[in-house]
């Protein structure tokens, strides 16, 4: 990886050279606009609506409408004037319990590397945060931009999470809100419980996880490049929920279909893990499962995580 931002975590008095890398990059399937015919991309020309001439990418300015249609237009000049205290900094504010910050300021995320020289006091900074149960809210300026951002612990580095602003996250203001709300009966909120308990796991595990839509764009175009015939799946019929209490029933027994059909596959993992090595295989008409564990195999050591 290529560091996109090189500063440093100023701690006190304590300097903390770093590097920052992007910590997630977008999986989408990128496409380009181009013409249904013979396939030749479509190109877009960056002209002046005054007076109609192709502008070069050099003499492109940022411009700011005013309401009464006014543009002021603003140079590279003219925003490398402007005051940026945290320019070449991640200035530590304050420290709070990370379930006081909601995810909804949350908006990308960055991990930080120390200089060969920092990496002391970068570990003092972890395992200090990580103690404390705590994460850092700082201030750092990207890409021209201040923003606010959460320093925390994840698989042993430190990670910028850079929010939004206050004024960024809008009100809430939905009609149902000012209305009587119908009421929801006892009998209805014990089997939603039901049904939140029987899909409840106790860490979240990404990777049971996946991008179905995605594999999906992919292998249709790997059909369309091999001249295959494209079949679409038909798409799922949906309607009102009449009867609340009938759709939450259904969906606990499928919770427990499924938790039962995972049981069953342990089970049998199991009772495979603890056959002694010289017994009498027993015919079968069903392979092992795969991914069954042997009674020697080490449980993976668990990553830290603030």
């Amino acid at each position: 990886m290529r560091a996109m931002w090189k500063g440093s975590i100023s701690f006190g008095l304590v300097t903390i050279p770093i590097k920052l890398y992007s910590a997630t990059e977008a999986k989408n399937v990128a496409f380009r606009q181009v013409h249904e015919a013979d396939g030749g991309r479509i190109q877009y020309k960056r002209f002046c609506t005054i007076d109609g001439q192709e502008v070069p990418y050099s003499d492109i300015a940022k411009g700011y409408e005013l309401d009464t249609g006014d543009m002021v237009v603003l140079t590279a000049d003219d925003f490398s004037q402007l005051p940026l205290s945290t320019s070449n900094s991640i200035d530590v504010l304050e420290f709070v319990p990370l379930e006081s910050v909601d995810p909804i300021y949350f908006d990308r995320g960055y991990y930080l590397e120390p200089d060969k020289a920092a990496a002391k006091p970068y570990v003092l900074l972890r395992d200090a945060l990580h103690k404390s149960g705590r994460v850092a809210i700082v201030k750092i300026a990207l890409r021209q931009r201040e923003s606010l951002a959460l320093l925390r612990v994840y698989a042993d580095v430190l990670v910028l999470q850079t929010m939004l602003w206050p004024d960024e996250v809008r009100g809430i203001d939905f009609g149902f809100l000012h209305e009587d709300l119908p009421e929801v009966r006892p009998e209805e909120m014990t089997m939603a419980g039901m049904l939140i308990d029987s899909l409840s796991e106790e860490v979240f595990e990404p990777d049971k996880h996946h991008d179905a839509y995605r594999e999906a764009v992919l292998a249709l175009v790997d059909a369309k490049a091999a001249g295959q015939e494209v079949h679409v799946a038909p798409g799922e019929t949906t309607g009102d929920v009449i009867d609340l209490m009938a759709a939450l029933q259904a969906s606990v027994d499928e919770a427990k279909h499924t938790d039962k059909g995972a049981d069953e596959t342990k089970a049998a993992e199991t009772k495979a893990a603890k056959k002694p090595a010289g017994a009498k295989k027993a015919p079968s008409k069903a392979k092992k499962p795969a991914g069954s564990k042997g009674a020697g195999s080490k449980p993976k050591t668990p990553k830290r995580s603030a």
